[in-house]
């Protein structure tokens, strides 16, 4: 309300939670476009910043297994991890191959899909891609949360506070991002390495006890034929519950990201990256097929269920058993500590996605190119689903691996693309035969455990309904970065003595008539005079989804009239753009004459912001006004 004068409180608020707000929006990285300054790393450092969230599932997958699947969890658990070496792993290869400047399988199927297609896929894609990075932020924090509570060294008057406790760890987290996180590889090197040690030391242990109580396996093996009839009974079994094992590949997409962080140049980049996702796959395959097996002979049936001491904890559940509280207590430690930087990973992945891609379609609010106001968003979302999911780890492993699946089966599907387009058929043949893979793992997922898709379903309709109402607050913007003429157009604008005046054309058959027409229009309406020097303006939509772009502007001579011919996103900006630059060129203020369009306001409106044009005259006087205050510099826009 005009008179109300902002309190100084509310002022340093907000410039506060706008501190570092960029100024241009972060534009796409093309194929040969420059990048984004990175202090560039070794694979292997960065495979341990990409791996504080791969590797930290151990914390908590061996349990969801052994609930997923009973004695069969080791045997599933194997399907899991052929599908990790032969389907998840091949398929990032090539996205690392086909995208090393870190735009991911995303940014792989946006070209491929045209205009406003392509950006609706996208923001479908940018909805299970936040259900992937905020469940790792909720389920980390609330396994982490189990691994507290659960320590006989923890006092117990936390005891049934599960939910608080995961709250407050995703405070800390918001908090330690709205003081300023910068990205810390050193940290992340020191907490897989030490996580991973520590683990080792835990599986060999349970290894070695199992070897040393035959027993054991003898139990094991009578309950697997107890409850299935065969072999094959056992991989059908295994085959159908392995989908639920599925958030053991999450970390693939996050790896492709972090392509410019990997020390060399190009192809020493794309081979670091290569090596770096095989070797991390190695390591959790590894580890997960050896864990589900201890863990499943080793631990009863019962402590893996809500209220058991290996809910959501198996490992940690060794730990303590065979090596003591303190090993057990330290292992505690490292395991709160790598969950808990996984979530700071997934906060840093979001607040660096959502920026490389709504605003350059012009469909985020300013607001979000500032970290803050993204934290507190995504941290009050986390707030919602925890409190939703009651800090359940197993509860939330169906919306964590509907995110994970969806993004691996977009990558394969871009892969099965690229190597068509490539013409390489058998590598086309074997990703499609990963996808249909993938498919059917993902369609028993959420048939299983539909609650990723809830929520997904959630994140995309927020994306969109947002996308929509900030495309259209922001239609008006100038929306044109730079303007470039062609010799012929720089010839016509130089010799243009005085006033600039243009003529809008909309092109129809271009031809002598055409022009002829349109001058004696402008004649009777404006009485411009034959003897002034006029110039023609024809813009062209090819693409009508693209928010910002550069006007080229080329020069042309028909039946002895200057033309001076553009591509643009959108008719009004583009016009609104070139005047301003013809002003600054020529120290005039130009002239461009319209004829008045009739029709629905409202479906003039929808056709602007769908295709680019609608009620041309008064959309351009808005753009104008909007980007020149000043009445006395803004150009002149007539209309007859």
């Amino acid at each position: 309300m005009a008179g109300l004068v902002r309190s100084p409180v509310a002022g340093d608020l907000r410039t506060w939670l706008l501190d570092g707000l960029q100024q241009e929006d972060l534009k796409a990285v093309g194929p040969h476009g420059p990048e984004a300054p990175h202090v560039r790393h070794p694979w292997w450092q960065v495979m341990c910043l990409t791996g504080v969230d791969y590797f930290s599932t151990l914390g908590y997958q061996p349990g969801i297994a052994a609930l997923a699947a009973g004695a069969l969890s080791p045997i599933a658990t194997l399907f899991l991890v052929l599908l990790t070496l032969f389907g998840a792993l091949p398929v990032y290869r090539r996205v690392a191959a086909e995208s090393p400047y870190g735009q991911g399988s995303i940014a792989m199927l946006e070209r491929l899909a045209p205009q406003w297609w392509g950006k609706l896929f996208v923001l479908v894609l940018l909805g299970f891609a936040a259900t992937d990075f905020v469940i790792t932020m909720t389920l980390s924090a609330a396994d982490a949360t189990a691994h507290i509570l659960e320590n006989p060294f923890v006092p117990r008057l936390f005891d049934g506070h599960q939910v608080l406790v995961t709250l407050g760890l995703l405070t800390l987290l918001s908090a330690v991002f709205l003081k300023g996180f910068k990205e810390a590889i050193g940290i992340a090197v020191v907490l897989v390495g030490v996580y991973l040690a520590l683990n080792a030391v835990v599986v060999v242990t349970a290894l070695t006890h199992v070897l040393e109580q035959p027993d054991l396996v003898v139990n094991w093996k009578a309950a697997l034929t107890t409850d299935h009839s065969s072999p094959l009974a056992m991989i059908a079994v295994s085959l159908l519950v392995m989908p639920k094992l599925a958030l053991g590949m999450s970390g693939f997409e996050t790896g492709a990201a972090v392509m410019p962080l990997v020390k060399g140049d190009l192809k020493g980049r794309i081979a670091g990256t290569k090596r770096m996702l095989t070797v991390a796959a190695l390591i959790m395959s590894v580890f997960l097929i050896f864990s589900s097996f201890a863990t499943s002979v080793l631990i009863p049936e019962k402590e893996f269920h809500e209220g058991g001491k290996a809910s959501g904890r198996a490992l940690a559940y060794v730990a303590h058993e065979y090596l003591g509280n303190y090993f057990g207590t330290l292992y505690d430690v490292s395991t709160i500590a790598i969950l808990w930087f996984a979530g700071a990973s997934a906060m840093a992945g979001l607040i660096n996605l959502v920026p490389r891609y709504l605003p350059r379609y012009g469909m985020a609010p300013d607001w979000t190119r500032a970290v803050r106001p993204l934290v507190l968003v995504f941290t009050a979302i986390a707030f919602a689903i925890t409190i939703i999911f009651h800090a359940d780890v197993e509860a939330q492993g169906g919306a964590y691996a509907t995110g994970v699946l969806v993004l691996i089966l977009s990558a394969a599907v871009a892969v099965a693309v690229a190597a068509a387009r490539a013409g390489q058929k058998k590598l086309m043949g074997a990703f499609a035969v990963i996808g249909v893979v993938l498919v059917y793992t993902l369609v028993a997922n959420v048939i299983e455990r539909p609650d990723g898709v809830k929520i997904a379903f959630f994140f995309i309709v927020a994306i969109i309904v947002t996308s929509i109402v900030s495309r259209a607050t922001r239609s008006t913007e100038l929306r044109v970065t730079e303007v470039h003429l062609d010799p012929l157009a720089e010839k016509f604008v130089v010799e243009a003595c005085g006033e600039v005046h243009l003529i809008a054309n909309e092109p129809n058959q271009r031809d002598q008539s055409e022009y002829t027409d349109k001058r004696r229009e402008q004649w009777l309406n404006h009485r411009l005079p034959s003897s002034e020097p006029i110039m023609f303006v024809e813009v062209t939509v090819p693409d009508a989804s693209e928010f910002e772009t550069e006007l080229r502007v080329s020069g042309e001579e028909l039946y002895g009239h200057r033309i001076l011919r553009i591509e643009s996103s959108t008719v009004p900006n583009a016009l609104a753009a070139l005047l301003l630059y013809l002003r600054d060129r020529t120290g005039q203020v130009p002239h461009i004459y319209f004829h008045w369009t009739e029709g629905n306001p409202i479906a003039a409106m929808l056709r602007y912001l769908l295709f680019g044009g609608g009620d041309v005259p008064p959309l351009t006087r808005e753009v104008l006004r909007q980007a020149e205050p000043d009445v006395e510099r803004r150009p002149h826009v007539h209309v007859g």
